[in-house]
């Protein structure tokens, strides 16, 4: 174990983050310079040949010449359309994404730009590229905007929207770049796995995929798992227990704990709890589902806070994006606690289905052969960029050096004061006339503080989830002279603030109103101002009572010299809580992407090839021979095809639910037999791995029962009849459980609730409380 340490401590400092070699592109850049005059002189018809002309005579092997050549080009079309010349420093970047690292580059230093060039050149190449964003709004703005410069270099482009039918996304797909949001594509690699008829498909073949704010899509995102459901009767809650635990009182009856991702009945709310329900014993294992029952909607109630973690409107419970600000689209809670909030706000339960099939955004990315992508970031996640996704990340240098401002954290002891405090120190600043941006960390949070500046005369500009469809409007006018935004998170936001004739007055001011639980996101707004050389200046009001510091810190005093070293130290505690959660999620689903990949290997020999028919035909050939007769072959062919689909797509639908059911009670398993039972995770595999085995053979014994039984009535095969498959199907992405799995919420009280002696009863079966 030390050595084992030792050695990836000196991996760790060899491959420091950010050490991908610059020097190895600069002959390039160098030679593209030496190109420039030449193109300049082209026609636009002789731009697009060249670029093809460069790799279709020549192959796809990239030379430094060839690569310069393209950069020249590349650097013409940009300034063509759009009147810009690309910098060096821009070049860096677009061979950087060639490559296939992540490029960490500032806030306007031209990500979009290096993005579409990079694109263009491995389509030049033949290759097939996805260009992916964290919404649809971005993917159609960039696909706008940067479609003259592909059309300069011959390339072809379109973007994939949520409102486009399966026709309009095969003619999508079919251009040689597609914009497209990250979750919108991986429906559409959901939807393709489950088709009957190749034809169906829309085809996004996974080839290259750069990805815009990489680090928001494959770190913080990578374990939202995308959902295909199919129709089932809505989830619903019993309201009694809503209304049950709406009597409970904070401190007698139940208590949270310091980070506030848990709650547990104490005694006497158990007792409370346990009269109001008939005297019956929540831990027996007859009650387990009401004692579940009890704590998702206890979790709803007090930990799920409106405003802040989800939005009411239009009669609905609208997810809040947390590193984003804005509403989560399509996105739910699992675990009965999405029905739980809507039975706490009062509104109509929302259909969940029948889950056929699902893939976390991280496994969809490791789909694709090659992955590149940027952000503004990249460095803070260097060693979980490389753990997780075998990716490095090149530092592009800014072409201007940044004089941004950073002023130290502002600290008080109440939120009340660092109110006060935030908007004296606005006035005083709008007085100038900079343009203010301030970032909250919630909805609740962002009103709260624009009430308190409509007070004293100002007129903030509001963006968050309430309203997030005005966002571009609001964030273009940002750098405007005296202008003041209050928005929840700006990670992600995707345009820039331009300062309107403010430089002089000291360039945009960023107030951070309060640290959040990742420094990248800090870093994010911070980087709002001083773009491409502007001045600028940021600093960060912090109260002790923040969440982030009465989770992971141990700040008592706002005048504590320590004051600032504890509030990095808790930030640092909150990323690495993180860490280890995305870790430990990342083993449970990899283990499924496994099996997930030889059932769907398995399934693609079914849908391509005569393997259903031809071991049909081994199996019962004297009911095989009899249908060929009546029937002929090719009928009966596309018959066993569509009985086997059928019957392995159940199978996996039954199989998925399992794995979801056996990480829900891995963790109590582990407490009924002691300390000596296996760790979670190698359970899991153990049990999943053990449910797999017979999966082909009960597909085929499933198969098999259905051929030699299904009816032929007036010379057809009654297939609707048999083969029941949904009658619709939708797509969701399902948020992380804010607080873990219920089993692991139900622990976490058992343990917190149980006395040594009661929790040596439990291992041993019995029940520690009395009926």
């Amino acid at each position: 174990m030390v050595l084992a340490a030792i050695r990836d401590g000196i991996r760790r400092f060899l491959q420091r983050p950010g050490s991908v070699a610059l020097r190895q592109f600069q002959p390039v850049v160098d030679g593209a310079g030496a190109w420039e005059q030449r193109y300049r002189r082209v026609t636009d018809a002789e731009l697009a040949e060249s670029v093809r002309a460069m790799f279709v005579q020549h192959g796809p092997e990239r030379s430094h010449d060839r690569l310069a050549e393209f950069c020249a080009a590349g650097r013409e079309a940009v300034r063509r359309p759009l009147g810009l010349r690309l910098f060096d420093e821009q070049l860096l970047g677009v061979l950087g994404l060639m490559a296939g690292h992540v490029l960490d580059m500032a806030t306007g230093e031209g990500k979009t730009l290096c993005g579409a060039i990079a694109a263009a050149g491995f389509a030049a190449q033949g290759r097939q590229v996805h260009v992916l964003s964290v919404n649809d709004y971005l993917a159609q703005r960039d696909r706008e905007w940067m479609h003259p410069v592909y059309a300069l270099l011959g390339v072809s482009v379109d973007c994939v929207q949520q409102s486009h039918s399966s026709r309009r996304r095969r003619e999508t797909y079919a251009a040689q770049v597609v914009y497209g949001a990250v979750s919108e594509i991986g429906f559409d690699v959901l939807r393709d796995r489950l088709v009957t008829d190749v034809a169906d498909r829309v085809g996004p073949e996974l080839d290259v995929v750069i990805i815009d704010e990489i680090d928001s899509v494959v770190i913080d995102e990578a374990r939202v798992p995308l959902v295909l459901a199919g129709a089932m009767p809505a989830e619903d809650i019993d309201p009694i227990m809503m209304d049950l635990v709406r009597t409970l009182r904070p401190g007698r009856d139940y208590q949270v704990d310091a980070e506030r991702r848990n709650v547990a009945l104490t005694d006497h709310g158990t007792t409370v709890v346990e009269a109001a329900l008939g005297g019956i014993n929540l831990y027996t294992a007859a009650h387990a589902e009401t004692l579940a029952g009890v704590n998702v909607a206890l979790h709803a109630l007090v930990l799920l806070s409106r405003d802040v973690d989800y939005l009411v409107r239009d009669d609905a419970v609208a997810l809040i994006n947390p590193s984003r600000g804005r509403v989560a689209a399509l996105q739910r809670w699992p675990d009965g606690i999405q029905a739980a909030v809507e039975a706490k706000e009062g509104v109509p339960p929302s259909p969940t289905g029948e889950v056929l099939d699902s893939i976390t955004i991280g496994n969809l990315v490791r789909r694709y052969q090659l992955v590149a992508g940027m952000t503004g970031t990249a460095v803070a996640v260097a060693d979980e960029l490389r753990e997780f996704h075998q990716l490095e990340v090149m530092v592009v240098p800014r072409h201007d050096p940044c004089i941004r401002i950073d002023a130290p954290d502002r600290i008080y002891t109440t939120a009340q004061r660092r109110r006060h405090a935030a908007v004296a120190r606005i006035r005083m600043v709008h007085a100038t006339g900079r343009p203010i941006l301030i970032g909250t960390q919630s909805v609740a949070a962002s009103d709260e503080l624009a009430t308190a500046l409509q007070e004293v005369g100002l007129d903030p500009a509001v963006l968050n989830a309430r309203n997030d469809a005005e966002e571009a409007a609001i964030i273009a006018r940002a750098g405007e002279i005296g202008r003041i935004t209050v928005s929840t998170q700006m990670a992600g936001r995707g345009t820039d603030i331009r300062l309107v004739d403010t430089g002089p007055l000291g360039g945009l001011y960023v107030l951070g109103y309060g640290r959040h639980d990742s420094s990248r996101l800090d870093d994010q707004l911070r980087g709002r101002a001083g773009r491409q050389g502007d001045p600028g200046s940021s600093e960060f009001f912090t109260s002790i009572d923040d969440e982030i510091l009465t989770r992971h810190g141990v700040l008592t005093s706002a005048e504590d010299p320590r004051a600032a070293a504890a509030v990095d130290q808790a930030q640092r505690i909150a990323q690495a809580v993180n860490l280890k959660i995305h870790r430990t999620t990342w083993h449970y689903h990899h283990l499924i992407d496994q099996q997930r990949d030889r059932v769907l290997h398995h399934r693609e020999q079914i849908l391509r090839t005569r393997l259903a028919s031809d071991d049909l035909a081994h199996r019962c050939p004297d009911r095989y021979t009899t249908l060929v007769a009546a029937l002929g072959r090719e009928s009966v062919d596309q018959a066993a095809r569509q009985i086997w689909l059928y019957h392995l797509d159940r199978r996996w639908s039954q199989h998925v639910a399992f794995l979801a059911e056996l990480r829900e009670g891995i963790h109590l398993r582990g407490l009924a037999r002691g300390l000596t039972a296996l760790s979670p995770l190698d359970e899991f595999h153990q049990e999943a791995m053990r449910a797999i085995r017979t999966f082909t053979a009960d597909v085929e014994c499933d198969t098999q029962a259905t051929f030699n039984t299904m009816n032929l009535e007036g010379g057809v095969l009654d297939l609707a009849r048999t083969i029941k498959r949904p009658t619709s199907t939708w797509t969701y992405l399902v948020t992380d459980t804010p607080f873990g799995t219920e089993a692991e919420r139900a622990l976490k009280g058992l343990i917190t609730l149980f006395t040594p002696a009661e929790r040596q009863r439990t291992r041993a079966g019995t029940s520690p409380r009395r009926g």
